[in-house]
């Protein structure tokens, strides 16, 4: 198997975000790749580097799964904020269209409020750079299933699922996952996501919504009573042509690795249902005990079972890193989930 992951990801490493009203120490920096990698070391493998960073396909790829204007955000906001008189150096919204707004805002202010829906995703001046790393890793593990390789990791981060088709969030941009699911449908009639982080991925939900080609499905931490709050409840089960094709299980917080895995089982066998193709994994390891996000309650050896779980799908797949967060544990979370995934 082959695992990627471009350095320049580390351009992006904003120091603080809001929590409770708080500004605190943010737990998506580059520390969390150093102790991914630091895992993905004690399972024996070690990472590759994409030979392209911003290539044409990348942003062709981007093109079909953001919208121009939200790229064009990206890759352009920083400067357009600093030339502000008395703005700080870090992008970050005062404003949201919390009703519904009617009118794209010319100004910069209301850009970022419309296109970053909460407190979690301030961006620097380098950030853009750290943002097409990620999706670079994560196109470039795409690209290696579509060459022959039965299966391949992505280690990026920033992470994406929160990421909508205009909208960042929750310490995500740029999709990742639905961009791998992108690149493999360019030779799978049918692919499928699932997504076995500690939230919701609601901007992949976003995503591929009202699509029957590629099917949603995720397990998380009830958003009754945790982030992202606002979608990832049962009911949300795809609209118009994709009426069907996304599945929530939303869990209780707290729940262990019983249950987890007993929702996981029940996942998998409505993926198989669906008949994919190919599959993306969005994985997530921040539900472990120990995560400081704190939603459920898994043991490090619960990540044998789901990765043993997820090989036995047995089709083509890309494994594209979502959350954990930096803890002691953060590498022994992703090598044993790799021991299980490629022990079986």
């Amino acid at each position: 198997m082959k695992l990627f992951y471009h350095p320049d990801q580390e351009r992006h490493a904003p120091p603080s975000f809001l929590l409770r009203g708080k500004p605190v120490a943010s737990p998506e920096g580059p520390v969390r790749a150093e102790m991914l990698s630091e895992g993905l070391a004690q399972a024996g493998l070690s990472l590759t580097a994409p030979t392209e960073v911003d290539g044409s396909s990348l942003r062709t790829r981007l093109a079909r799964v953001h919208t121009p204007r939200y790229l064009t955000f990206l890759e352009t906001i920083h400067a357009r904020w600093r030339a502000l008189p008395d703005a700080a150096e870090i992008v970050a919204p005062n404003i949201h269209p919390c009703g519904g707004g009617h009118h794209y805002p010319r100004h910069p202010v209301g850009q970022v409020g419309w296109h970053m829906h909460d407190m979690a995703c301030p961006m620097t001046a380098d950030s853009f750079a750290g943002f097409l790393a990620s999706a670079a890793t994560a196109e470039a593990a795409a690209d290696a299933v579509l060459n022959g390789e039965r299966n391949a990791y992505a280690l990026c981060r920033p992470p994406g699922h929160h990421a909508g088709p205009e909208r960042a969030g929750g310490f995500c941009f740029l999709n990742n996952s639905a961009l791998a699911a992108t690149v493999l449908r360019e030779q799978h009639a049918r692919v499928a996501i699932i997504d076995v982080d500690l939230h919701h991925g609601n901007g992949t939900q976003d995503i591929f919504y009202a699509r029957d080609d590629v099917w949603t499905g995720s397990l998380h931490a009830d958003p009754a009573d945790f982030y992202p709050f606002f979608w990832g409840g049962a009911d949300e089960t795809g609209e118009g042509e994709g009426r069907g094709c996304n599945v929530n299980l939303p869990l209780p917080v707290g729940s262990d690795g019983v249950v987890f895995l007993e929702a996981l089982d029940r996942l998998i066998a409505q993926l198989r249902d669906f008949q994919p193709e190919a599959v993306v994994v969005a994985l997530g390891v921040d539900a472990h005990k120990a995560d400081p996000l704190a939603g459920l309650s898994l043991e490090t050896d619960d990540f044998i079972t789901v990765g043993r779980r997820l090989a036995d799908i047995d089709l083509p797949m890309v494994l594209v890193q979502e959350g954990g967060y930096p803890t002691r544990h953060l590498g022994e979370n992703l090598a044993a989930f790799m021991s299980g995934f490629m022990g079986h």
